[in-house]
């Protein structure tokens, strides 16, 4: 018996391990490869999750569509050149615009051209107004000019006393404010025929309004007389 045990040492130590000490170590034994079995999935779990999380992004963003930019419109730029304007309703102070100068141009107007000077003129049948027509130049005296607008010497009398209280026998003369001419003081002066400055034509036209108005120089005489126009 002896010799036997002598010859497997290890089969004799185990014989000396009590029971428990030996169920125990192989119990423990069984533990640690539960324990690392449990740990070798949650492992294995961890990294797939770890590997899931880095493609996830990728994946999702190939997936996703790029999108391009909007083309810009005529309402996107005048929205962006928008100002924000911020109304306070408490009172606080705002400051004024400051405002920017500027200079308005005010062209000058011309100056009126002067205007020609009125030349004479005169109709067939009268003279225009006093002021317009040449003034007589022509010389002569009264008989002469009454001789040739052919009136009476009878009635010279007559002629000289209202010619010379109308215009002291001056051709030229003129009444300012009614614009009466000539010799006899024509109204209007465009009434006379021809010149109402000549004092032939003033003479023959004051005989037929004398004796048309007065029925004769004498008439027209009496008339001067007692109204002082005639």
């Amino acid at each position: 018996m002896n010799s036997r045990n002598d010859m497997n040492p290890e089969r004799r130590d185990l014989s000396l391990v009590p029971a428990a000490t030996v169920r125990s170590a192989r119990t423990g034994t069984r533990r640690w490869s539960r324990r690392r079995g449990v740990v070798s999935v949650f492992s294995a779990l961890a990294v797939v999750g770890f590997a899931g999380a880095l493609v996830a992004p990728t994946g999702v963003a190939l997936a996703e569509p790029m999108q391009s930019d909007a083309p810009d419109s005529a309402y996107s730029l005048a929205l962006a050149d928008t100002q924000n304007l911020t109304v306070t309703v408490s009172g606080a102070a705002i400051t004024p615009v400051e405002r920017g100068t500027f200079e308005v141009y005010v062209k000058p107007k011309p100056k009126p051209k002067p205007k020609p000077a009125a030349t004479a003129a005169t109709g067939s049948q009268g003279g225009s107004s006093g002021g317009t027509l040449p003034p007589y130049s022509g010389g002569g005296a009264p008989a002469d000019w009454m001789a040739a607008a052919g009136i009476a010497q009878s009635d010279w009398q007559y002629v000289d006393y209202i010619v010379s209280r109308e215009s002291g026998w001056n051709p030229n003369a003129t009444n300012s404010s009614s614009g009466a001419c000539g010799l006899v003081q024509a109204l209007p002066c465009s009434k006379v025929p021809g010149n109402g400055y000549d004092p032939v034509d003033n003479l023959r036209w004051a005989t037929g309004y004398a004796t048309g108005r007065y029925g004769s120089w004498a008439g027209a005489y009496s008339f001067w007389t007692n109204n002082h126009w005639w």
